[in-house]
């Protein structure tokens, strides 16, 4: 069996979270030819994956577990909350998993942030990937965060390479 690598990326609404993983994961897939996958935190149940009215959505309002194949995708809809574990044997074939909030999840974690720094978020960071909008001298970092240039495609890779979590 493959090595397969998971890290997860928190922080605020807006701080750049969506962006800083679309990078990673365009440049792992396109340069590196890794197998990408990617869990999204919901946290508000806020994300529609249907429409009222189709066929998949009426499945799905069932409360069943749909899957819902064509000849270009494969799509899950589940009723029910995942483990991580369970939504890795779920994904199966990939080579890295970027995980979005989840900020519970014993994982390897950066934070990211821009204007200014919430603490309460250190003691789920392993790493901290900010610009040039945040001095970090003006706050109290915990020793063991490393800092990585939010603006750095190559340098956050390079840090998730050697510290993501084998699952």
């Amino acid at each position: 069996m493959k090595k397969r690598l998971a890290i997860a990326f928190t922080g605020p609404s807006n701080s750049g979270k969506t962006t800083l993983i679309l990078k990673v994961a365009r440049k792992l897939i396109h340069e590196k030819n890794f197998e990408v996958a990617i869990i999204k935190h919901d946290p508000g149940d806020k994300a529609r994956f249907d429409v009222a009215g189709k066929d998949s959505y009426k499945f799905s309002d069932t409360g069943a577990e749909v899957i819902v194949t064509s000849p270009t995708r494969t799509t899950y809809f589940s009723q029910r909350q995942k483990e991580l574990d369970e939504m890795i044997r779920l994904l199966n074939d990939f080579d890295i998993v970027l995980v979005e909030g989840l900020k519970n999840l014993p994982l390897p974690r950066i934070g990211i942030f821009r204007n200014e720094l919430d603490s309460e978020y250190f003691n789920y960071m392993n790493a901290l990937a900010i610009d040039e909008s945040i001095d970090v001298s003006k706050y109290s970092l915990p020793a063991n965060i490393d800092i990585l240039n939010l603006n750095d495609c190559e340098s956050v890779i390079a840090w998730i390479l050697k510290n993501a979590k084998e699952v």
